[in-house]
């Protein structure tokens, strides 16, 4: 592994330990030449995900949209960093355990919806909306009586 800091090619390792519950593995380096010290993640490489999207044009999987979409939801509302970054884990856990590398968009839109429904009802409300197209009130109205009722 090459130092970040002055490109020399020696470096060792100096601590290893999992990291993202278990995804990954955090590696503590330290380069030889210079002394520094730095971080690096190791991960197993998957086949990419492809998503299908509502107009059946395909994408290659994207964290950074699913967890755009969740931190909107949760403006403004008592949901900590940490735990949007959990249920972005858990639905990407979700998303590639799966047998198929294909993926429609809105079964990937239902997972974020059931993670959201137990954290922060307003959260929920507020994906769902934008995820299901609500056209009026009523339909709107609907699905707070469904939160309501439970």
């Amino acid at each position: 592994m090459k130092c970040p800091f002055c490109s020399n090619e020696n470096t060792r390792v100096i601590d290893s330990r999992p990291a993202e519950e278990n995804y990954a593995i955090r590696r503590r380096r330290l380069c030889d030449d210079c002394g520094k010290r730095f971080t690096t993640y190791e991960k197993v490489e998957t086949i990419p995900m492809i998503v299908i999207k509502k107009d059946n044009n395909r994408e290659q999987y994207d964290r950074a949209k699913i967890e755009a979409g969740i931190l909107r939801a949760c403006h403004k509302r008592p949901v900590s960093a940490d735990e949007i970054k959990q249920i972005v884990d858990e639905v990407e856990v979700s998303v590639y355990g799966r047998e198929e590398k294909e993926i429609s968009s809105a079964e990937i839109g239902e997972i974020v919806m059931g993670r959201l429904q137990e954290l922060d009802p307003v959260a929920y409300v507020r994906f769902a909306s934008v995820y299901r197209e609500f056209k009026d009130v009523n339909t709107f109205l609907e699905e707070l009586k469904k939160v309501l009722d439970q």
